[in-house]
């Protein structure tokens, strides 16, 4: 089924720049993308987060275009569009018209070869970022206690830092970090454009070449990451902030994106605490214990390209024992390992978790999205085929084996919200 589906065509150019192709008639639509191989996994401390600022200065204009020109010609012309970053890469779409393809393709190459990074740029988006992290971060009410977590439970691997990066080094960032940053990292060799929708293969590689071609390959970043040592121990930290209730959220390692255990653990964590009917909101939401409690893991194609963290969080209710609260979620989760799932649970989890999929797929945008972030993540996007046959795959044992195996109390790290007053969390120090 998904061969078909996803049944993309694969260039690539002399330059080295890679090309999907999924022509879709079915509406006169399409989507454009552009997927660099880059994220904060290729960062170092130091320039932190200048994967996420980049993301904001490929809206700032180039030499033939203004700043958010891009956007409103986009807009102008029916379309919409965003770029996100993510650990593994940062992705730029504009879903468009299908007699607009030659806009998308000479918009994107424009700002891909004429970017301009200047001071002024440079000052105005840091800013921007600034604020961003002030606002999702640390105002935010768990955000600095997940900032934590991850650098906790990574000793080595660039997942320990987050997306947005630490506030002193978005500080520090000069425009030739910027210039180094942009020649490596936005190379044409680094990337992969994804067209899906009513085009034709011959028009879209034609128009490609015509506006990517001359363009030279570099050197790409280094993605060697250090690799994360097994985890012989529970690690524990204490987070203190002003905040109106106690939570703590725990970390659990986890295999990357083309690992076969994703698709039980991703039916693990909807059987805990997808919907009414999950383990976790019977025992602690329903009952008022909790104000919240939930296993989270990110979607295919989300899911991070090397171990990630399987994150079990829990937010007490007034007047509930925080120590009381986590004691008893690991009792639920030791009760999943000691006497397995139900065949109806594992029927539901599948089903959703089909359902949710299948659903997306319906867009054009969703298959490109899958296209290119598996051809960068997984080694090529033909292992996104399985996706369907991997759901199906998932049993009871299955479910069971991988609470076994990945939530141990050794593979665990917790960090603990503890409410202060403003005096305290004053003398405490300020964050950033």
């Amino acid at each position: 089924m998904l061969q078909e589906i996803l049944g993309f065509s694969r260039h690539q150019l002399e330059n080295g720049l890679k090309v999907l192709i999924l022509e879709d008639h079915t509406l006169p639509i399409l989507s454009y993308q552009v997927h660099f191989a880059v994220g904060s996994r290729h960062e170092r401390p130091g320039i932190t987060g200048i994967s996420h600022l980049f993301e904001h200065m490929m809206f700032r204009g180039s030499k033939r275009l203004g700043p958010e020109e891009f956007s409103r010609i986009i807009q102008a012309n029916g379309g919409n569009l965003n770029a996100f970053t993510t650990l593994d890469h940062t992705t730029y779409f504009e879903n468009l018209p299908a007699g607009k393809l030659e806009l998308a393709v000479s918009l994107e190459a424009e700002r891909l070869s004429n970017l301009l990074l200047t001071e002024e740029n440079l000052e105005t988006e840091r800013e921007v970022v600034r604020s961003e992290r002030k606002m999702r971060v640390v105002n935010s009410p768990f955000g600095l206690l997940i900032e934590k977590l991850y650098a906790l439970a990574y000793e080595r691997h660039p997942y320990r830092w987050p997306i947005i990066g630490w506030d002193q080094d978005i500080r520090r960032l000069t425009i030739s970090d910027c210039k180094e940053y942009y020649r490596r990292g936005y190379a044409p060799n680094n990337a992969v454009v994804v067209v899906v929708g009513d085009v034709r293969e011959e028009e879209v590689l034609k128009l490609i070449s015509k506006y990517y071609g001359h363009l030279p390959s570099q050197p790409p970043p280094e993605d060697t990451p250090l690799e994360e040592p097994p985890q012989r121990g529970e690690k524990r930290a204490v987070f203190k902030k002003v905040a109106q209730l106690e939570a703590f959220f725990a970390g659990f390692h986890v295999p990357g994106i083309a690992h076969q255990d994703v698709y039980p653990l991703l039916a693990l964590a909807h059987i805990l605490s997808e919907g009414k009917s999950s383990r976790f909101w019977r025992r602690f939401v329903k009952g008022g214990e909790a104000v919240e409690v939930k296993a989270k893991v990110d979607p295919l194609p989300f899911w991070p390209k090397d171990p990630a963290l399987l994150i079990v969080y829990g937010i007490a209710s007034p007047g509930t024992d925080l120590e009381g609260l986590e004691e008893r979620v690991w009792e639920e989760i030791e009760r999943v390992k000691d006497q397995g799932v139900s065949d109806e649970e594992t029927s539901k989890a599948k089903k959703g978790l089909r359902s949710s999929f299948i659903s997306g797929l319906e867009t054009a945008f969703f298959r490109g999205l899958l296209g290119g972030i598996y051809e960068i993540k997984a080694g090529g996007f033909e292992r996104a085929h399985g996706i369907l046959e991997g759901f199906d795959g998932i049993t009871p044992e299955e479910i069971r084996r991988v609470a076994r195996t990945y939530l141990r109390e050794e593979n665990r790290t917790v960090v603990v919200l503890r409410p202060v007053s403003p005096e305290e969390n004053e003398v405490l120090g300020p964050v950033e």
